[in-house]
């Protein structure tokens, strides 16, 4: 079975896993090194010392009378090696591949006086013994027990800081890293041309700072951007309401026949596209209006009761009980375009206000005959009509939704189209939350 590694999603992740991979190998080498170091040196400092304790310790032994010699074995031992006035434990000879390098020290130190035989001990701790002569003839053993260089008892609690010192770097240096890198993302993301443009902090690293100016400048170019876009909608119509005038002051003095008839509707039609096509260049670039508190129901109650004053069949239900801050104007717009869609299409509106943790959501349904699923995205784009009843000839530019949609986003919120559950349409607009 085969295990797949995957690297971690978040940038955050991947860096800290590589730092502290990094970190934590080049602790361990280092680590290995001073150990191997250390080692070394505390063996040869070893094998020094044995030499001349090894040989200090017989000669003394054999010029010592024998019944003296057993007082003096706790004198002499140390913690890796002691002696034994006897022929020592039975064990294997030493073959000639496998000497410990401490037989060989020994050797070195008392070879030439007392002749030396070696011997491999068995058992669960295993350790070898060197048997020899003194000059009387009585025997003695040099019982080696060789072991490792212990460690100190706060060496693991060093690698633990260390390990932490690591992680805490670690964690601090992805931060600073990251965190220009989220900013600029929170800036990108709620990039908004409807509202006024955040520029970044432009202190920092170079790099840092050379990004958000970069940014900074790309928003500035784009406001303006699409503030001369506007301009040049705002002109086209101004100059193309006086000839559209003139038009329809030469078609009053013509004639009655069926050729003025279809003039007049094109120069209504004509006129009518043109400020749509402005009120959606102003959608789009943003409205001027200042925010204002706002009592949602009453605002709500006030546009129902206009309707129904005109004989329109618009019903409100839900209360929101929420006084938020909003563009009147602008949600007015909103609510206004898609309550006259739902008129036109059906007959009668439905309103339906709901509140949740989450924030406002403000419903308008009908049951007229829908829009194919299809094409319930392309209809928010300008100038795109459904081919069918929702077409020019019902009066409508393909506009409205759009500047619906831009409004809606301009007021923070956002705009979805939906079929219901037995043929009709729902809008719903959400709207932050704001006290």
């Amino acid at each position: 079975m085969k295990v797949a590694l995957h690297w971690p999603r978040t940038l955050a992740s991947r860096l800290s896993l590589i730092f502290l991979i990094g970190l934590i190998l080049a602790q361990a080498l280092s680590f290995g090194a001073q150990y191997y170091e250390r080692y070394e040196s505390a063996k040869n400092t070893m094998l020094g010392n044995l030499e001349t304790d090894v040989s200090t310790s017989i000669a003394i032994l054999d010029r010592l009378p024998a019944d003296e010699r057993p007082m003096w074995l706790e004198r002499l031992a140390r913690p890796n090696y002691g002696y034994l006035l006897s022929e020592g434990e039975p064990g294997t000879p030493i073959g000639a591949g496998e000497v410990p390098i401490a037989v060989t020290s020994i050797t070195d130190a008392i070879g030439e006086a007392y002749p030396l035989t070696f011997t491999d001990i068995p058992g669960p701790k295993k350790h070898f013994q060197g048997h020899l002569r003194l000059s009387d003839g009585s025997p003695v053993t040099i019982d080696v027990r060789p072991s490792m260089v212990p460690l100190s008892p706060w060496l693991p609690v060093v690698l633990l800081g260390q390990l932490a010192l690591m992680i805490a770097c670690t964690w601090l240096a992805v931060r600073i890293a990251i965190r220009p890198l989220t900013r600029l993302a929170n800036a990108v993301e709620t990039l908004d041309p409807n509202a006024h443009p955040i520029n970044l902090d432009e202190q920092g690293p170079n790099e840092v700072a050379y990004a958000a100016r970069a940014f900074n400048t790309m928003q500035a170019r784009i406001a303006a951007y699409l503030k001369e876009r506007m301009q040049l909608l705002a002109a086209i119509s101004h100059d193309l309401q006086t000839p559209i005038t003139r038009m329809k002051l030469r078609a009053e003095f013509m004639d009655d026949s069926a050729e003025k008839d279809k003039l007049w509707n094109d120069l209504g039609e004509m006129e009518h596209l043109v400020r749509e096509g402005v009120a959606y260049a102003r959608s789009i670039h943003g409205s001027t209006e200042e925010s204002r508190r706002t009592n949602l129901d009453s605002f709500l109650d006030s546009l129902v009761f206009d309707y129904q004053d005109m004989g329109k069949e618009v019903q409100l239900s839900g209360k929101s009980e929420a006084v938020i801050d909003t563009r009147p104007h602008a949600l007015r717009r909103v609510l206004v375009n898609l309550t006259d869609n739902a008129l036109k299409f059906a007959g009668a509106a439905e309103l339906l206000i709901q509140r949740d943790k989450t924030g406002l959501s403000i419903k308008v349904m009908d049951r007229g005959p829908g829009i194919a699923e299809e094409e319930l995205a392309q209809v928010m784009e300008p100038f795109y009509r459904v081919e069918n009843s929702r077409n020019r000839s019902t009066g409508g530019t393909g506009l409205g939704l759009a500047i619906a949609q831009q409004l809606a986003m301009a007021l923070g919120g956002s705009l979805n189209l939906s079929n219901r559950e037995g043929g009709g349409l729902c809008a719903e607009l959400k709207l932050p939350l704001q006290a």
